[in-house]
């Protein structure tokens, strides 16, 4: 559990940092369409068969007005397991809201989607996460949030319910 404070205390620092210091640049980031490239990482929560995560995704950002986004993301993500048990890799395929609460360019963000397994035999996750990050004017972006994992009993890939708490760092292009 010190991981995931320290994780989460990185973020808040950050993200107070940037709300701080930054407020006098222009907040317009929500608006407009554009490409994002990220990589994360994060700790598996107690109890997960899991130890960490590591993953990376392109996604596309739709500024619908300057306090509102909807999300769209894929890429491939890892769950490296404990005690030499089965990794978990997985196609995640995402939707999702970002909220701007006009904070200079800090947005919550909730998404859910699918997971599609990689392994023979695995089956299609639910996947869902929650979380808070900072969008800078100049494109790069970072954010925490925790992602759960809801695998099918019948897949040979199964494990009970799991998740991560993750960092995320990207970086997005105007379109």
């Amino acid at each position: 559990m010190k991981t995931v404070t320290k994780l989460f205390a990185v973020a808040a620092a950050l993200v107070t940092f940037a709300t701080t210091n930054l407020q006098a640049q222009s907040t317009e980031v929500a608006k407009g369409v554009r490409l994002t490239i990220g990589v994360s990482g994060g700790v598996a929560e107690k109890g997960s068969p899991f130890e960490y995560g590591l993953g990376g995704d392109l996604g596309f950002h739709f500024g619908l007005s300057k306090e509102l986004a909807l999300t769209a993301t894929g890429g491939y993500t890892t769950m490296m397991a404990k005690d030499n048990g089965t990794d978990y890799n997985f196609i995640p395929v995402k939707g999702g809201i970002k909220v701007y609460p006009q904070i200079g360019g800090m947005y919550l963000l909730g998404e859910a989607g699918a997971g599609f397994a990689t392994k023979d035999g695995g089956k299609t996750s639910l996947i869902w996460s929650g979380g808070l990050g900072y969008q800078f004017n100049g494109g790069f972006d970072i954010g925490a949030r925790y992602e759960g994992y809801k695998q099918d009993a019948a897949s040979t890939t199964y494990q009970p319910y799991n998740g991560q708490f993750a960092l995320r760092l990207a970086y997005g292009f105007k379109l």
